[in-house]
């Protein structure tokens, strides 16, 4: 099997297993859970399509993704609507948003990122990390300090420890990102020559 089959095969299993309605229902059932192992795992999912897409399709999707840049901003912005609790409150409330979950996050967050990480320079990726890490911190924070449930779905303490853990994976994120600063700076600087 080529290592685009390997790709192919495991991004398509993995969406496969997300989507099984026990697994898919044990994921959701907590909002730690589902915000912090189902959608990353979904984003995953088209990160792996992405790595078995034909030479003609990645030479199409290259020439509208310029160094990049918008097919980050595409994923950005799409992973930033599935933090919102009213999102996450319309994916166990309507199928037809369940749906939009499963077909948005693979292949609107998870492929893009796959195919516009590389072609960014250093600039852009630290841009990106400045700003997608300390967005985690905030909405952590905000569903610690919220007087009030956000969602209708999640009870205040289900709210409170995806907060809490938002916060801490900030926190480690942000670690991780200076330490490859110091140590793996090829990550940074090595890997925009396929612009």
């Amino acid at each position: 099997m080529s290592p685009e089959h390997r790709y192919a095969w495991t991004g398509a299993t993995l969406l496969g297993a997300l989507a099984i309605p026990p697994l898919r229902s044990a994921l959701e059932a907590s909002m730690s859970l589902h915000m912090l192992v189902q959608i990353p795992l979904l984003a995953a999912a088209g990160a792996l399509l992405a790595r078995a897409l034909p030479a003609r399709a990645l030479a199409f999707l290259a020439a509208c993704n310029e160094r990049g840049i918008p097919g980050i901003v595409l994923a950005l912005g799409i992973s930033s609507y599935w933090m919102i609790p009213r999102a996450l409150d319309a994916v166990l409330a309507s199928g037809t948003a369940e749906l939009l979950k499963f077909v948005s996050l693979p292949l609107l967050v998870g492929l893009p990122l796959a195919l516009s990480w590389p072609r960014l320079g250093p600039i852009a990726k630290g841009f990106v990390a400045a700003n997608w890490i300390p967005m985690l911190a905030v909405v952590g924070w905000l569903y610690l300090e919220s007087p009030v449930r956000l969602c209708n779905y999640y009870l205040v303490d289900q709210q409170v420890a995806a907060g809490n853990l938002l916060v801490k994976l900030s926190i480690l994120l942000a670690a991780l990102w200076l330490a490859t600063l110091f140590w793996r700076p090829a990550l940074w600087t090595g890997a925009a020559a396929t612009r």
